[in-house]
């Protein structure tokens, strides 16, 4: 069995743990617990919301969701050893929901996907999808299924979407200064171009003082990406994956969360993924001066593990870098092109009866395969994505007879 290195009590908010944990990056967050080179732990972790999203048939706590609090990270986890330059060398062991629990909290015997409205996160078809829908996930096993999406079952890949080392000083301001540079491209726009520093809802783990002042000042933002790690959300990081974090600042400062039951590729409606509570175990380790040695000077490397369902038939979408709306051609652009692709499964699942938010919350959990097939041929990129047809109790399959048209029920809408 792993240390548990860091505990939490579901019927709790973070805040409130015994050790809580926190929802910006920055290098003074005081680490929650010291382990060593070889060992191997276990974190426990809350849903990324802190549990703002009930189980029921209404998506206005997706779409009142407050996203000044998350995410809800485990940690900082001090590494003995680690200095800036080396590389912390995690392995994944094994993650799941709340163990032998059935309750409110997500990861309790369920979870949920949420398309977030698009004046509140909004998502990558929010243009077309701009309110707020939801579908709850019960878990049987390695297997989901949503009573708002029926005719659907299939085995997740669990994941965490986000674990990160702390950013040093010299970072931290490396994000904050490119990020407002952004913002200040197009200062107005809904959803924002990104999420800058914010005072308000911060929790800085068990600092206090000028010290929870400096983060709540300063503290990057969890929603992206960085060269730290953090929201990856890459859904074949689950059992058996080795990932190699840059280490920024001494004793690494490892923290995540934002477990995921399952998710298909891109995570398209911003909440795609079967969201949950849960544990991760991991092994750590160190390579000393990793960094230099291995040129990683910017993002993580990672090995996937090779747990994953075994669908060996999909019916494929394809997108090419047009925006089809004004028959406007736009040049090798990938992030069109996937949307395209999407958009193309969702008109074809509607032909099934499902309603688009139906189709679009299906795409983000559902282990879709995402890929970008071509950027050379100019001036159209073009993506393609791969639907398992396994995953459906009827035949979704093209042929002369034409789909079979059924109702399918409803998400959970907001009134």
């Amino acid at each position: 069995m792993p240390d548990v290195v860091f505990s939490v009590d579901q019927a709790k908010s973070m805040r409130d743990q015994a050790v809580p944990g926190h929802n910006r990056w920055h290098p003074d967050i005081p680490p929650a617990v010291s382990v060593r080179p070889g060992q191997s732990i276990r974190v426990e972790c809350r849903e990324w919301t802190d549990n703002q999203i009930g189980n029921n048939d209404s998506a206005n706590d997706v779409r009142d969701v407050d996203l000044t609090r998350a995410h809800m990270l485990s940690g900082p986890i001090h590494v003995e050893g680690a200095e800036p330059g080396d590389l912390l060398v995690v392995d994944i062991l094994d993650l799941g929901p709340v163990p032998q629990e059935v309750g409110e909290a997500p990861g309790q015997g369920w979870g949920y996907t949420g398309i977030f409205a698009k004046a509140n996160g909004g998502g990558f078809l929010t243009d077309t999808f701009p309110d707020a829908y939801k579908a709850i996930w019960d878990f049987s096993g390695q297997k989901a299924t949503s009573r708002h999406i029926p005719g659907v079952e299939f085995t997740g890949i669990t994941h965490p979407g986000l674990f990160g080392t702390a950013p040093s000083a010299e970072l931290l301001a490396r994000w904050n200064n490119r990020e407002r540079a952004l913002i200040a491209t197009d200062p107005d726009r809904v959803p924002p171009l990104a999420l800058p520093p914010l005072e308000e809802s911060t929790l800085g783990g068990t600092a206090t003082g000028d010290t929870l002042a400096a983060i709540a000042r300063d503290g990057a933002r969890t929603v992206p990406a960085r060269e730290n790690g953090g929201n990856h959300d890459i859904k074949n990081f689950t059992r058996g994956s080795r990932v190699f974090y840059p280490v920024h600042v001494p004793g690494a400062l490892f923290s995540g969360g934002d477990l995921h039951f399952s998710q298909g590729d891109g995570e398209i409606t911003f909440c795609g993924a079967i969201e949950m509570g849960g544990f991760i175990d991991f092994h750590v380790d160190l390579i000393k001066g990793g960094m230099e040695t291995y040129g990683v000077t910017t993002n993580p490397i990672l090995m996937p593990g090779n747990v994953e369902p075994r669908y060996s038939e999909f019916v494929t979408f394809i997108g090419i870098g047009v925006d089809h709306t004004t028959d406007t051609q736009l040049y090798n652009d990938a992030t069109v092109a996937y949307r395209n692709a999407c958009l193309n499964a969702v008109e074809y699942l509607k032909k099934f009866g499902y309603s688009g938010e139906q189709a679009y919350l299906l795409l983000g959990a559902a282990p879709i395969e995402g890929r970008v097939s071509g950027v050379v041929d100019i001036p159209n990129a073009c993506c393609s994505l791969y639907l398992p047809t396994a995953i459906f109790d009827f035949d979704i399959r093209p042929s002369a007879s034409g789909p079979v048209t059924t109702d399918r029920g409803s998400c959970a809408v907001s009134s």
